[in-house]
């Protein structure tokens, strides 16, 4: 474990953490590795057999599933979820024998809030916006707006999702209260 990891982080004994930069409060599971040089909020869990490379950022309160790489150039920002075996990619035009400079892949962004199901695939370059849906097994090729609910491949919009996920609003509509939680929803801002 490197010097200056809080005391309130947990690290299992068989991960291997290179960087110091995790929040008090995280914990992180058996055969993840944590590169030197990315960044872990507070409160965050981190599942057996993640990687995290050096220059990934992930906020607070995040849930990171098992079997989950997460490159240099993803920012993943407050109360994400990202479900079991889903990808990121970094390089959309990959190829074994180039040498490649960190300019050369494209940054992918995941707004707060927002979930990515089990086994999804995010093509780099694009915006996942704030308390998005990305259904499981979704191949996504194309920015998602905030709240905006998505399925298949390649993943489409078929309406929007509240934040507490109990009520579904039509593509159509400019804005939305939730009956359940009684948000809000800037639908109009789309």
């Amino acid at each position: 474990m490197p010097d200056g990891i809080l005391d309130s982080v947990f690290i299992h004994h068989l991960a291997f953490v290179e960087s110091p930069n995790v929040g008090s409060g995280t914990r992180i599971w058996e055969f993840a590795h944590v590169m030197s040089k990315a960044k872990i909020g507070e409160n965050c869990n981190i599942g057996g057999h993640v990687f995290i490379e050096s220059g990934a950022k992930v906020g607070n309160h995040v849930t990171v599933k098992n079997g989950i790489s997460i490159w240099d150039l993803v920012e993943i920002e407050d109360d994400v979820f990202l479900g079991p075996h889903m990808i990121f990619t970094n390089d959309f035009m990959p190829r074994s024998f180039l040498k490649k400079k960190r300019e050369d892949f494209l940054p992918t962004f995941v707004k707060k809030g927002a979930t990515i199901g089990a086994g999804a695939v995010i093509v780099c370059g694009i915006t996942i916006g704030q308390y998005a849906f990305v259904g499981a097994g979704s191949v996504v090729t194309k920015n998602i707006p905030p709240y905006g609910l998505v399925v298949g491949n390649p993943a489409r919009l078929i309406g929007y999702l509240c934040q507490c996920t109990k009520t579904k609003f039509a593509l159509n509509m400019q804005a939305g209260e939730c009956p359940h939680c009684k948000t809000k929803n800037p639908l109009s801002k789309i």
